[in-house]
């Protein structure tokens, strides 16, 4: 192997000289590290196990590794078709399906005046993890209400003990009982919060918070795509980088964000650090800005690639209707009178 190594060297007594590297039908690979010896390097290889989205870092976005199976014949009729990939991930990972059979990759030589091939090549279709890795909470300035993400949104709360970390309220510490994620109503090992926190006469501003409540997991060099229709009038944005991803020409709704490196990059696990905020300032396009019917919140988010669980709509914080707003203006106008009267009367 060049660029990975297996976790387990499996059973080699049979071989006598040149014990191959690993001798399991199943092997666990893993990628080796970066500043790993140039000879057990190949191209776009050893990176930890850290791969980052191509808006991100397009340099990061690939890792490769090279693999020689011994038994596996020198024709592309004794080449066996690999089964059973699964790409580990945060979370359950992601499988893969049934190989396919497609056109041999072709190689250019250094002189640039040949071209070589393989014997054959693979494709492999990857699906994500069923269970949800993420969801949304929201809340506004204009509303005391904050909808939480929805119960059970990336599971429930095992009744059986080790489940969760559950605290302790008598002792005020944390229990740890084989900890995964802190024990909450949506069981999520990440959380992202927006909050529609200042209103100006020509713009708006956004708070979003990162929680992570997993205990065994930091996420270093994170990535979270938003949709909202406002994203062309973004103005400002403060402590995370920004890049706009416009799938439809003309129309621009997604943003990419991501942390600045040795800054907040790097989300820590579940504690008192385990989270980083930043704040968008959006330009008001009169044509289409409104406070109503929760057109201030995001359409869908994803965390590092993973599609979070929005609450329903009909939970939105919604801006109080105009006649909830005349009756509060009529009854503060005939307070302030009334106490203005009182005040009056005692210096009289």
């Amino acid at each position: 192997m060049v660029g990975s190594q297996t976790t387990e060297q499996g059973d080699c007594s049979k071989y006598k000289g040149n014990v191959p590297h690993c001798c399991k039908k199943t092997p666990t690979v893993v990628d080796l590290l970066p500043g790993t010896p140039y000879n057990q390097q190949i191209a776009n290889c050893c990176k930890g196990g850290v791969i980052n989205a191509w808006a991100q870092d397009p340099a990061g976005a690939v890792s490769s590794f090279q693999v020689s199976v011994g038994a596996a014949g020198t024709t592309n009729k004794t080449v066996r078709v690999p089964k059973n990939f699964t790409l580990l991930a945060p979370g359950p990972g992601y499988t893969c399906s049934p190989a396919k059979v497609v056109r041999p990759t072709k190689f250019l030589t250094a002189d640039k005046r040949r071209v070589t091939q393989a014997l054959s090549k693979f494709l492999y279709f990857y699906f994500a993890q069923k269970t949800p890795t993420c969801c949304v909470s929201l809340s506004s300035f204009y509303n005391d209400t904050i909808v939480g993400c929805p119960t059970c949104a990336c599971g429930c709360q095992n009744k059986t003990a080790g489940s969760c970390v559950k605290y302790d309220t008598c002792s005020s510490l944390f229990v740890m009982l084989t900890p995964m994620v802190q024990c909450t109503s949506h069981m999520c090992p990440i959380r992202i919060h927006w909050h529609v926190k200042l209103n100006y006469k020509e713009y708006w501003r956004v708070k979003v918070t990162i929680t992570n409540f997993n205990y065994r997991m930091n996420y270093t060099q994170w990535n979270l795509v938003m949709q909202h229709p406002n994203f062309d009038n973004l103005t400002q944005i403060f402590s995370f980088n920004y890049k706009s991803l416009t799938p439809y020409d003309g129309f621009n709704d997604t943003a990419m964000l991501w942390g600045v490196k040795f800054y907040n990059d790097f989300l820590s696990q579940a504690g008192p650090l385990g989270n980083v905020q930043s704040e968008l300032l959006f330009r008001k396009d009169q044509s289409t800005f409104t406070f109503e019917k929760g057109w201030a919140f995001p359409r869908r988010i994803y965390f590092n690639g993973d599609n979070c669980v929005m609450p329903p709509p009909d939970a939105y914080p919604w801006l109080p209707n105009d006649g909830y707003q005349s009756t509060m203006s009529l009854l503060q106008a005939l307070t302030t009178a009334l106490l203005s009267f009182i005040v009056l009367l005692a210096y009289a």
